[in-house]
Parts: structure tokens; sequence; C-alpha cells
């Protein structure tokens, strides 16, 4: 059973991996595509840099999901090597991991939203005229199709996989 959920961990490791691997690839042509999309909305583009905002893979976008992977690995360690601590570090680690994928899947969700509120609370009037919508749009747009379908089967690995380490240890 320890070894089962060792290699659940470590695909749960490289799901999260796949995050900055992504953003590091295609940040980029989705920062110029959300650019494109100021400039159509008579938006100076310099605001993004003026208020520090990215779609590349830099600063906490790499690593908490860097920070996670080396944790998930470390856990998946000490189940290959069958160690007395291996279920209780699943047991905390997987669940924290459930509820870390749960918050990015509801920020996904509610990107629109949070990104008008973060804009208000800025007080600065060049954000408060972005149309955050199209915006937003616009750089996953310049993301490749794949992408979507990438994020389904990392949230399935997230969260299938660290359920089935759950039961796994609990029937240990």
């Amino acid at each position: 059973m320890n070894i089962l959920v060792a290699v659940i961990q470590l695909l749960v490791a490289a799901a999260f991996v796949s995050i900055p691997v992504v953003r590091h690839r295609f940040g980029p042509a989705a920062k110029a595509a959300a650019v494109a999309e100021l400039r159509r909305q008579q938006v100076r583009p310099e605001v993004l840099e003026e208020n520090n905002l990215r779609f590349d893979a830099g600063g906490h976008e790499t690593a908490a999901p860097v920070a996670v992977a080396a944790v998930m690995t470390a856990s998946a360690a000490v189940n290959f090597a069958g160690a007395a601590p291996a279920q209780v570090m699943t047991w905390i680690f997987s669940s924290l991991v459930l509820l870390m994928n749960a918050v990015i899947v509801y920020s996904n969700l509610t990107a629109v939203r949070s990104v008008e509120a973060a804009f208000r609370r800025k007080e600065d009037p060049e954000l408060a005229r972005i149309d955050v919508g199209p915006f937003l749009q616009a750089a996953r747009d310049a993301f490749p199709p794949w992408v979507r379908a990438q994020t389904y089967v990392r949230n399935a690995v997230v969260f299938g996989g660290s359920a089935v380490a759950l039961a796994a240890v609990t029937v240990m």
C-alpha cells in the first residue's frame, strides 16, 4: 500500500510542477494578448508592470507549486521507505493538497470578480478602467487548447490521487 501511495504522491507532485512549466512556456504569449486587449480598451499596457501583474511563472506562481511538489516528493520518499511517519505525513499533506487545490479551482472560477476587487483595492484609476472579463479571456486564449485539458487532468490527479492516498492510509 505504501508503494501505491508513494506513486500517487509523485503524480501529485508532477501535477503541481506542471503549473509553472506551462506558465513559463506560454506566459509571454498570454501577456502579449493581455497587452493587446488593454490597447483595444485604450488602457496603457504599462499599468501591468506598474502594478506587478504577471502571466509568467515568476514569484509565487513558481514557488508555491514547487514547494508543494517538494513536500509531496518527500512524503513519497518516506512512503517508499516504509518509514513510521508515512501514514501521518500522507494524512497531513494529502489533506492540505486537497484543500489547496480546491482554493486554486475556486480562484480560477471566480477570477474575474477577484481581479476586479483587487483592481479596486489598488485605487489606480487606470486599473479601474479595465474590462477584466475580456482582459483575462485574451490571456487565457493565448494558451494552446490542450492546456485546458491538462488542467482537467491535473485536477483529476490531485483530487482523485489525494483521495485514493487518504483512503489507502486509512485501511493500512
